[in-house]
C-alpha cells in the first residue's frame, strides 16, 4: 500500500479562508488580506508588512487523508537589542478543536537597528508542518497559518484527494489594530477574533492590521467590496499611538469610512468598537514610543509621549475618541438601525488592566485574548444578527 505516498494539492482561493487575494511569489503563493489595488495605494511599510501576515487565514479542506504536509516559507521582522517574538505556530483544527500544531522555523528574518535604520537579513530553509495519524474517513479540516508572520505557501501534500469545503456559516469581517491581529497571542486560533468566531459559529475574515487601523479609505473600500454578513470595526488606538490626525479630521474620516462600507453593505449589521482600555493613552496623546529604560533591560514596553494638555488643541486620546465615536454612532443610528456601538471597555476595562495588565503596556497577553474573545461573542450576539445566540435578540436593539 502506498499509504504515505503524498501528492501535491493545487492551492487556490477556493481552499483558503480569510484571504482576499493570492499572489504568486518565488517561493509559492502568498495570501494577502488586502486586494492588490488597495496595496498599490499604500506607501506605509508597516501596513505592507502586516497585511501580508496571515492572521485569521486558514486552508479549509475536506479529505480522507491520514497524512498532510504543508511546506511554507516565513518572513519575520526583529529589532536589534529587543528579544525576538516567539516563532509562529501552524495549527490543525478538526470539528472546532486544535488536534495538532507545528512551530515554524527557517525562512528569512530581517533584523532592524532602530538607531541607524540598518537591516540585516538572515536566510534559512523552508519549514514543513507534518500532520500524521489523522482521524480516519472523510473529514473537514482547517490549517490555521501564523497570525504574526508572513507565510508563503510552498506546497500542500496529502495522501488522499482534497476538495474545498463549502461553509454555510455566516461571514464576519472584522477590522482593527494589532490587538485584533493578535499581538501577544500565543497561537493563531487564540487571537480574540478567532476565539469569538468559534464561539459565535461564524466565519472570520480578519482585517486586523498591527499599527494600521487608521481609517484608510482603501481599507473601507476593501470591506465594501467583500462579501460579509456582519462587520465590526475596532477603532482608536492606532490613531492615538501614531498621532496621525486631530479631532477635526477624525470625525469626518469616521463618517467617510462608514459611508463607504454602507455603499456595499447598506443593511449589514455593523458594529463600531470604541477603544479597549489602555492606561498609557487614556488621557495622554501619542505618539507612542518604546520605553528606553525598559529596552535597556531587554524588555519591550511602550509609553505615551504626548502632553495631556494638548487635547485642548485637538490631539486625540482614547477618552476623546470614545466620546466622538459615541456621538457619531448615535447620530447615524437614528437613520441606520443596523449600526451599533460597543464600548471597548466592555471587552477590556480599567479593572481588567489591574487584574490582567498589558505586558508591554499596549497589547493583551494570550489569556486576555481568550477573555476578550468570549466577551465579544456575548456582546456581538446582542448587535450582530448573524452571530450565534443572536436569533432571539436580533430584533431587540
Amino acid at each position: 500500500m502506498t499509504h504515505d505516498l503524498l501528492t501535491p494539492v493545487p492551492l487556490s482561493l477556493a481552499l483558503l479562508r480569510g484571504a482576499l487575494e493570492l499572489e504568486d511569489t518565488e517561493h509559492g503563493i502568498l495570501p494577502h488580506r488586502l486586494p492588490g489595488w488597495a496595496r498599490a495605494q499604500n506607501t506605509d511599510p508597516q501596513l505592507a508588512m502586516v497585511e501580508a501576515q496571515s492572521s485569521g487565514v486558514r486552508i479549509a479542506l475536506r479529505t480522507a487523508a491520514t497524512t498532510l504536509e504543508l511546506e511554507t516559507w516565513r518572513s519575520r521582522t526583529a529589532y536589534a537589542g529587543v528579544p525576538p517574538r516567539p516563532d509562529g505556530v501552524i495549527e490543525l483544527v478538526h470539528t472546532g478543536a486544535v488536534i495538532d500544531h507545528s512551530v515554524t522555523s527557517g525562512g528569512v528574518t530581517a533584523t532592524i537597528d532602530m538607531r541607524t535604520g540598518a537591516v540585516e537579513r538572515d536566510v534559512d530553509r523552508t519549514h514543513v508542518a507534518r500532520f500524521a495519524e489523522l482521524p480516519a474517513g472523510m473529514k473537514d479540516l482547517e490549517i490555521w497559518l501564523p497570525h504574526n508572520e508572513t507565510t508563503e505557501l510552498v506546497e500542500l501534500r496529502s495522501n488522499a484527494s482534497v476538495e474545498p469545503v463549502a461553509s454555510a456559516l455566516p461571514v464576519w469581517m472584522h477590522h482593527g489594530s494589532s490587538i485584533s491581529q493578535g499581538s501577544n497571542a500565543a497561537r493563531p486560533t487564540g487571537i480574540w477574533p478567532a476565539v469569538a468566531a468559534r464561539l459565535a459559529e461564524v466565519q472570520l475574515v480578519n482585517l486586523g492590521f498591527g499599527g494600521s487601523a487608521l481609517l484608510d479609505p482603501f481599507v473601507a473600500r476593501s470591506i465594501r467590496d467583500a462579501p460579509a454578513d456582519a462587520i465590526s470595526l475596532e477603532l482608536g488606538i492606532n490613531l492615538v499611538n501614531k498621532d496621525l490626525m486631530r479631532l477635526r479630521a477624525f470625525g469626518p474620516a469616521v463618517h467617510g469610512f462608514l459611508d463607504t462600507i454602507r455603499e456595499g453593505h447598506p443593511r449589514t449589521p455593523l458594529l463600531v468598537i470604541s477603544p479597549l482600555s489602555c492606561p498609557i493613552h487614556e488621557h495622554t496623546p501619542g505618539p507612542g514610543a518604546f520605553d528606553p529604560e525598559a529596552l535597556k533591560q531587554g524588555i519591550v514596553r511602550f509609553r505615551a509621549t504626548g502632553d495631556p494638555a494638548e487635547t485642548a488643541s485637538g490631539k486625540l486620546t482614547l477618552e476623546v475618541i470614545r466620546t466622538e465615536l459615541e456621538r457619531i454612532v448615535a447620530e447615524r443610528a437614528a437613520s441606520d438601525p443596523n449600526l451599533h456601538l460597543l464600548d471597548g471597555r466592555e471587552l477590556y476595562s480599567a479593572e481588567d488592566a489591574e487584574e490582567h495588565p498589558l505586558p508591554d503596556a499596549l497589547h493583551p497577553d494570550a489569556a486576555t485574548h481568550q477573555i476578550i474573545g468570549e466577551r465579544f461573542a456575548a456582546a456581538a450576539a446582542r448587535a450582530l444578527g448573524p452571530f450565534h445566540a443572536a436569533t432571539d435578540q436580533a430584533h431587540h436593539h
